[in-house]
């Protein structure tokens, strides 16, 4: 039986939160969907350093799913998930059930994304980003957090919620963190627990594929580039959705190499989506 404190009634946050204000307490937010693993981890002892307290919430928001199988299928490991943050001080979970994240009273008003969120996963996933508004946006009303904490391998979506924030004026700070691996370089993501092993080593060409198209910044032409890189992919087992390199601001697709700029990918490896980038 694990020891975290968990919360699972917006009644109760408000409590806990205004608990906080009252003691002049700062809280971290950590927004999850479970079936934790290192990378939600990091952003969990991060948030420890540097708040009084951390709330990790663990919820599958059906709104940003445009797969329903693929919803059906996201792992649900909630018992796991909190064994896994015993012994983490001052951390609290927040498991609501869905009517406590969108009651029948919702205010929420749907924000205007513009092309943001039309290209690279929102191409391939109509109104997942909606969703995703929707969600961060009764989570931050609710949480109020001083500081919420994202990884950086869903770049876009990291992203729109920086949008979101200042759109709906939310108070909250947004952290990004580096995106965390495994030592063979594979993007850590709650949905490698459906890959088998040898699906495991064939996702490994993802993250050959992106750091292929970064060695060859400033050495050939970015057209050229992407058509090698295109050509590599396809050597491995795994089926590609898109391969791009966009303005790390805007997202827009570039022509030619920047200063700076990011190679997002999305491929399916069995039945499984993946997702990943590199910026450079």
């Amino acid at each position: 039986m694990s020891k975290v404190k968990v919360i699972y009634t917006a009644e109760e946050l408000q409590q806990f939160r205004k608990k906080l204000s009252e003691n002049s307490q700062t809280l971290g937010f950590v927004p999850t969907m479970g079936a934790l693993h290192n990378g939600h981890i990091s952003l969990i002892q991060k948030s420890i350093q540097e708040n009084d307290y951390t709330l990790i919430s663990i919820f599958v928001n059906p709104k940003q799913f445009n797969n329903s199988v693929d919803l059906k299928e996201y792992p649900r490991t909630l018992s796991a998930d909190l064994t896994l943050l015993d012994g983490f001080q001052n951390c609290v979970v927040f498991a609501p059930e869905e009517a406590e994240l969108y009651p029948k009273n919702d205010e929420f008003v749907p924000m205007e994304l513009g092309s943001i969120a039309r290209v690279l996963e929102g191409a391939f996933r109509p109104g997942h980003f909606e969703g995703v508004v929707h969600v961060v946006h009764n989570l931050f009303h609710l949480v109020r957090a001083n500081q919420a904490y994202f990884g950086q391998k869903d770049f876009q979506q990291l992203a729109i919620i920086r949008l979101l924030t200042k759109h709906y004026g939310f108070e909250t700070r947004i952290i990004a963190c580096p995106t965390v691996r495994e030592s063979n370089g594979l993007a850590m993501s709650s949905r490698n627990m459906r890959l088998s092993e040898k699906e495991r080593q064939d996702a490994l060409i993802i993250i050959e594929t992106l750091r292929l198209v970064e060695s060859c910044k400033n050495k050939e032409s970015l057209p050229d580039t992407l058509d090698s890189a295109n050509r590599f992919f396809r050597s491995g087992n795994l089926s590609l959705e898109y391969l791009a390199v966009v303005d790390p601001e805007t997202l827009c697709a570039i022509s030619e190499w920047q200063e700076n700029q990011i190679c997002c990918i999305a491929a399916h490896c069995g039945s499984v989506r993946l997702i990943d980038n590199l910026l450079f």
